[in-house]
Order: structure tokens, then C-alpha cells, then sequence
């Protein structure tokens, strides 16, 4: 069901892939509320992935950019903004990748090459996005810009690997970004920190499935969907929530605040009994 809550509002979209993708969510949703977007994402994924199909189902437009190459951020936010016919109100940062995850290399025994990509590609992106919006005047007053975090920023969790140094950075632009961003412009700057969720980028995490149901069973509300963080992500786009920014929102049905579930004793007694 949709309620008109973007009607009227412009934005942009980085990072959807395929329908498995968080931010193609996001896409139709935003879409259902009445806003007009652009997509964006580097060549080589709109090559493997399926932008098109969500392009022409939404009726946007496709801009082709490097997130981590400031030319290509620029062009991408300006010819947003042309397209459009104006300034945006909202931006949705949905990029991250790590190549030591990729190559399976561990904490321990990072490629420090890999570890500034992961750091430019999943955390410094946004800082440049926000960078050049400032500097080109490019988000509407009381505008919203969303980033996807998640909990291995605050928590240890094996196989996340530099990632989670990636997401902590990206909390930290959020709040500093944010301070000067709310202070100037009145513009809101938050993170959501969204359950694990089988994304094609999250399917690349060792023990993905275990995890997804270990906090499954931690959590009173279960695991939060793709399709509930697209809904999460309109209230943060809308006019209702105005007064939120420099936070880290924790989406993930209670899962943060939860230290052991009686499904998880349950499930973690079973093993004792196998082995007796």
C-alpha cells in the first residue's frame, strides 16, 4: 500500500544490482511513493546486473559512474540534478565491496592494497558524495541522505572482515558530515544498520546462511527483509522525519539489543545433547 509520502521528490540511487539488491528495493518503493529518481552504478556492474529492467520499470534514467572517483561523482550529481530539472531531496549510498573478503584473506593477514579499496569504495565514496553535493548546492533543504551500515561497526563478527572497519569509518563521516550538513543546509545524514541480508554482495560473506539464522533466532522480531528496509528508507526520505539525522539506526529486529534469545539457547542446547 502506498501513501504519497515522496510525491514530488527527487533523488538519487547508488547501488542496485539485481531484485536481490537492497537499493533496487528501495527503487521501487520510493517509486510506489510517488518520487523520481536516478540510478547509478559503475560499467562493470551494470553489465552483470539487470539496471535496465528497473530503469524502465520505474522510468528513470541510467548514469554510469565510479562512486570512488570524484570526475565520476561529480558528472553523476550534475547531470542527476539535469535530468531531474533541480536540486534532489533525497540520496540513497548503497556501496560496498572488500576484495580481501573476495580473495577469503583473513583480519590477520590483510593485503593492505585491498584494505584502502575497501575503505575508498564502502566509506570515502560517501564522504565525496556529500562533498560535491555540498559544494554544488545539490540536496533541497530538509533533504534526507541514507547509508547502509551495519552492526560489525560496533561488534566483533568473524569473517566480516575490513568491512567492518569500512562501516565504522562510514558512521563517523555520518556524524561529522551530518553536524555540518544539519547546521548549513538543514539536511539529514543517517545510516541504517539493516540485518544481514542476502544481497549478491551479501551471499560473498563466509557463513552468510548461519549467520542469517542465528540472528534470526536472536531477534523478538526476526530478521529485517530487503523489502522492510526499503520501507524503513522512505519514513527516512520523508518529510516525517525531519528532525533525525547523525544517527545510526539499528534495523534489525531487536537484534542490537539483544545479548541471548530462548530460540538461540534452544537451538545452542541441542549441540550438548548430540554430543553426550
Amino acid at each position: 500500500m502506498a501513501y504519497g509520502l515522496l510525491k514530488g521528490k527527487r533523488g538519487i540511487i547508488f547501488g542496485a544490482l539485481n531484485e536481490l539488491s537492497i537499493a533496487w528495493k528501495v527503487a521501487e518503493k520510493t517509486h510506489e511513493e510517488g518520487a523520481k529518481f536516478t540510478l547509478t552504478n559503475t560499467r562493470v556492474a551494470l553489465r552483470l546486473g539487470s539496471l535496465n529492467e528497473l530503469a524502465e520499470k520505474t522510468g528513470s534514467k541510467i548514469i554510469e559512474g565510479d562512486a570512488t572517483n570524484l570526475k565520476d561523482m561529480e558528472n553523476i550529481i550534475l547531470r542527476s540534478m539535469e535530468v531531474l530539472g533541480g536540486k534532489v531531496d533525497f540520496i540513497l549510498h548503497s556501496i560496498g565491496m572488500s576484495p580481501n573478503v573476495r580473495k577469503g584473506l583473513p583480519y590477520d593477514n590483510l593485503n593492505y592494497d585491498y584494505f584502502l579499496k575497501t575503505l575508498d569504495i564502502s566509506a570515502l565514496s560517501f564522504h565525496k558524495l556529500l562533498q560535491l553535493a555540498r559544494k554544488h548546492d545539490a540536496i533541497s533543504e530538509w533533504g534526507s541522505v541514507v547509508a547502509l551500515s551495519y552492526v560489525a561497526a560496533q561488534r566483533t563478527l568473524a569473517g566480516y572482515n575490513d568491512m567492518a572497519d569500512a562501516k565504522s569509518l562510514l558512521e563517523s563521516i555520518v556524524r561529522s558530515f551530518g553536524y555540518i550538513y544539519g547546521r548549513d543546509k538543514k539536511i539529514r545524514v543517517n545510516t541504517i544498520s539493516q540485518s544481514p541480508t542476502m544481497t549478491t554482495a551479501g551471499s560473498g560473506v563466509k557463513g552468510i546462511g548461519t549467520l542469517i539464522d542465528f540472528t534470526e533466532r536472536m531477534s523478538p522480531l526476526g530478521n529485517a527483509t530487503a523489502e522492510d528496509c526499503a520501507d524503513y528508507c522512505v519514513t527516512l526520505f520523508s518529510d516525517l522525519t525531519r528532525k533525525v539525522t547523525m544517527q545510526n539506526l539499528f534495523h534489525d529486529g531487536g537484534f542490537s539489543s539483544m545479548a541471548m534469545s530462548m530460540k538461540a539457547i534452544e537451538q545452542y542446547s541441542k549441540s550438548f545433547d548430540e554430543c553426550d
